[in-house]
């Protein structure tokens, strides 16, 4: 439902608490407390049967007994009368409630059942149960049992646990730290942390959005609503899960390759979100970004009068990936010719011992001024011979009179004396002041993250080969034949074919079923030149080599004749409840420059399908050197993942090594990802060893897990992506007016350059209409919002003739609740009367009905009149914008699709 109602919960006109008594620890009579001393100006009643009054305030005994209607319920009453409560609110047409009992857990089920009955049908919203309330401060609205109640600020907190937002609140008070809204999920039965996302995203008063997450429902849900709020604004999260029992961490093939935490890690990032990893660090994070807005630039310089707190400080910002500021040599000139000789002539500075408010002042002004430094570390120890006052106000008043681009520069600062005068001084002037030279370095590194998470949103990534392409039937065949045969693995054969229709190299086995079938399965192979390997087959031993079931480099017919015994006899020894097929043959790849990699597709019970690449070979789980990206992929984002792993070093050039062709391995990885997408029946697939080397990449072994689908997310699209994938549905083949053909398509994100081409082929005039604007210069950064799509809330279509030039493109983006799409469009200057305009919004409006929504708007200025009739003779609706002269605005209600 997402935002559906929301502003009953955030902004409610009247408000009523269910439950209560005098009793001092009385949860409905602390939400009673809390709402009148926050500042809360609407109506307030309080419902509670059995006393006519508390604390003087006069109470009813239902909720229909009040002489208005409530838009929020807070409810405090006991579980068992909760389901009715709700039941009366909603019929009564409340808004919203909110639930703070917590259901005992035997009934716990049925009574969020019961719950989730009573609310649904009436649209009301439910936010908890079991949870500590809503505090929305701008709004003086404290419905909650917090002990306070925080400043107004711009820093939102969402919340699974109920301590850690009280935590959360308590630390925001102490630290003069304000917040727009703060809210508790609970059990989270309604409204999730996807809904709140996308309130939170367009809410005015919240410049970044602070996140505790235990568990994630609907993955896809979340995943877009997280992406739509990271390109807006700041989202920061921690996750805390519980310790997995031994049994699954013990548990044998790819989910363990796969943990949920690494899982969620790749989902965060994918989204843009910027994660840490604990809660201190979250409170790091609230202070940053609290105080400071992004920048460009990683390059720190660090400021201090003690030289050992400034080196510890430089330590840690290169553990974590930062860049330490080179100075310039101007800005040690200056600082030379401003500090005692026993500075250090070199970043960090080290102001000495003895440095005053002057020195601290002079030599910020200095390094602010270097074009070589994008931010700085401010430190002062505790002396003898320094005022620790003196130098915050020498700090502050140096960054009052800073302009130009040393005004855009973030400084942190770490003021180490127990100095309450001068820790004031800095947060006066909104300069972040951290316990720790630690929790500085980390605060600047989570602005360089979330900077570089967003630079990596609006990336460009480069265009597939032109002779990409894969036989999606030929591979869902396979698929579908073994689970109607009841297998739950692919056979060698049906491996390499599967492998073959995606264009991914493999070195191919050949099935014997004893050891004198493997000798004439490996005779030729003998005859060619090549060593080979036996290695068990059966479905049932994951990994061959834990019960020595592969021998490697045999030469002759009598040693593959004595390994495949072997290898049968040792299967039937230690491992008799297995299936066994027999063995496989196969040519040893001559490749001694290889790398040894696993590329492989896991499949999270939350996120469904996840791509796993890193160090290969038997011994991957103890190397441990694994990264993992929710598919799709594109290239960039292949080549991301490689980039995340500790063997991306090992494909460079070393020494005699030339380098592996690293643009194999990450067109290899698009592949996977494609696969997972076109046949949702492969549960697990692994590649390992993956052999890579300047040649290009061989698979060498192979395993495919099948089974029947079991749909994470149901509607449209793949059922178990998280991410909604390409939606190739909705490519089609149509005819101009002048008899020419074009290719619709979707917009992918390669086809930036396209968009600038076609750009050029559109007047200026053409343009205004579009824009609204005079445009002249079209910006990476305005591109990529045009390519980059969530195709699970917005889809673009673009035509292209033979030649692949863009000839036009319509847009439609849905609301959060998927009742609204709003649509642009625009076609070439030249192509005017060819018809393309009205084919595009005909598939349009397909395409609102395939994405659920009731209804398409847009605006269209007065002066285009082309727009204005096409849209009329599509049946819009037109009228004036009420809320711009120019402008009109067009609704059409969307025809439901054919059955």
């Amino acid at each position: 439902m997402s935002t559906y109602r929301l502003e009953s919960v955030f902004a409610p006109a009247a408000v009523a608490v269910v439950g209560g008594s005098p009793r001092a620890r009385s949860a409905g009579r602390a939400v009673m407390r809390n709402l009148r001393q926050g500042g809360y100006t609407g109506r307030i009643g309080w419902v509670t049967p059995r006393h006519r009054e508390i604390d003087g305030i006069a109470t009813v005994k239902r909720l229909r007994d009040l002489p208005w209607v409530p838009d929020l319920v807070v409810i405090t009453a006991p579980a068992a009368v909760v389901p009715q409560l709700v039941a009366e609110a909603a019929e009564l047409g409340v808004g919203a409630a909110v639930l703070l009992t917590a259901a005992p857990e035997p009934d716990r089920d049925a009574l969020h059942a019961a719950i989730a009955a009573a609310a649904r049908p009436h649209g009301m919203r439910i936010l908890g149960p079991h949870c500590l309330g809503i505090l929305s401060a701008h709004g003086g609205l404290n419905a909650s049992i917090a002990a306070r109640a925080p400043q107004p600020g711009d820093l939102a907190l969402v919340s699974e646990s109920s301590a850690i937002a009280a935590a959360l609140v308590e630390w925001g008070v102490s630290r003069s730290i304000g917040f727009s809204k703060v809210v508790s999920l609970g059990d989270a039965i309604d409204v999730d942390f996807a809904d709140l996302l996308d309130h939170l995203a367009t809410d005015r008063h919240t410049r970044a959005i602070l996140l505790y997450v235990e568990h994630v429902g609907n993955a896809r849900k979340f995943m877009s609503a997280a992406r739509a709020a990271a390109r807006a604004k700041p989202v920061v999260v921690v996750r805390a899960a519980r310790p997995q029992p031994p049994a699954r961490i013990a548990e044998v093939g790819l989910l363990a390759l796969a943990p949920a935490e690494a899982v969620h890690a790749a989902a965060f990032r994918r989204a843009g979100l910027l994660q840490v990893e604990a809660l201190d660090e979250l409170f790091a994070a609230a202070e940053t970004l609290a105080n400071l807005r992004t920048f460009p630039g990683r390059r720190l310089a660090i400021l201090g009068n003690g030289g050992g707190v400034g080196l510890l400080a430089a330590q840690r910002l290169q553990r974590l990936g930062g860049t330490l500021a080179t100075l310039s040599p101007a800005t040690a000139d200056a600082l030379d010719a401003l500090l005692p000789g026993g500075w250090t002539h070199d970043n960090p500075v080290d102001l000495v011992v003895d440095a005053d408010g002057a020195r601290y002042a002079t030599a910020v002004d200095a390094l602010l001024a270097d074009p070589e430094v994008d931010a700085l570390l401010v430190i002062n120890v505790p002396t003898a011979f320094s005022a620790p006052g003196d130098a915050a106000q020498a700090l502050v008043d140096v960054l009052a009179q800073r302009s130009g681009a040393a005004a855009r520069k973030p400084v942190f600062a770490v003021w180490l004396a127990d100095d309450d005068d001068a820790h004031a001084t800095l947060h006066a002037a909104g300069v972040p002041s951290y316990a720790t030279e630690t929790e500085a370095v980390n605060g600047f590194m989570h602005l360089v993250r979330y900077r570089e998470a967003q630079q990596a949103l609006m990336e460009t990534p480069p265009s597939l080969p032109a002779d990409f392409a894969v036989d999606a039937a030929a591979a869902r065949a396979l698929v579908d034949a073994a689970l109607e045969r009841g297998e739950a693995q692919l056979d060698p054969q049906a491996t390499a074919c599967l492998l073959a229709a995606y264009g991914l190299a493999y070195q191919p086995p050949l099935a014997a079923a004893d050891a004198e079938a493997a000798v004439r399965a490996a005779e030729p192979l003998l005859a060619a030149g090549h060593t080979v390997a036996v290695k068990l087959d059966s479905p049932d031993v994951a990994h061959k080599t834990a019960i020595d079931g592969v021998r490697l480099n045999l030469a002759s017919a009598r040693a593959v004749r004595d390994a495949a015994t072997d290898v049968l006899r040792l299967a039937g020894e230690r491992r008799p409840d297995a299936r066994v097929r027999g063995v496989t043959v196969q040519a040893v790849a001559a490749r001694p420059d290889a790398r040894e990699l696993i590329a492989a597709i896991a499949d999270d019970p939350v996120f469904g399908p996840v791509v796993v690449f890193g160090r290969g070979g038997t011994a991957v789980r103890v190397i441990d050197d694994l990264a993992l990206a929710l598919p799709p992929l594109d290239l960039r984002l292949a080549h991301e993942l490689i980039a995340r792993t500790r063997v991306a070093r090992r494909l460079k050039a070393h020494r005699t090594l030339s380098a592996a062709n690293e643009d194999e391995v990450a067109l290899a990885l698009v592949k996977l990802a494609q696969l997972a997408a076109d046949v949702p029946g492969i549960r697990q697939l692994s590649l390992n060893p993956l052999l890579a080397d300047a040649g290009g990449v061989l698979a060498v072994d192979a395993r495919v897990l099948v089974g029947p689908v079991e749909p994470l997310h149901r509607g449209r699209g793949h059922p178990r992506f998280a991410i909604f994938p390409y939606p190739s549905e909705w490519e089609r083949r149509i005819v101009l007016g002048n008899g020419a053909p074009a290719f619709v398509r979707p917009v992918r994100p390669e086809d930036e350059e396209l968009f600038r081409e076609f750009f050029t082929h559109v007047t200026e005039e053409d343009l205004r209409l579009r824009f609204f604007q005079s445009v002249r210069h079209f910006s990476h950064e305005f591109i990529a919002r045009l390519t980059q799509m969530d195709y699970a809330r917005s889809i673009a279509l673009l035509a292209l003739d033979e030649a692949g030039a863009m000839l036009g493109a319509v847009r439609l983006h849905a609301d959060a609740n998927y009742a609204t799409g709003e649509y642009g469009i625009l076609v070439r200057s030249d192509l005017k009367g060819q018809g393309l305009g009205w084919q595009l919004m005909t598939i349009m409006i397909e395409v609102a009905a395939w994405l659920g929504l009731r209804e398409v708007e847009g605006q269209v200025l007065r002066q285009n009149r082309g727009m204005l009739a096409m849209c009329a003779q599509l049946g819009f609706e037109i009228a004036p914008d009420p809320d711009e002269p120019g402008l009109m605005r067009v609704r059409l209600p969307v025809p439901s699709p054919p059955a």
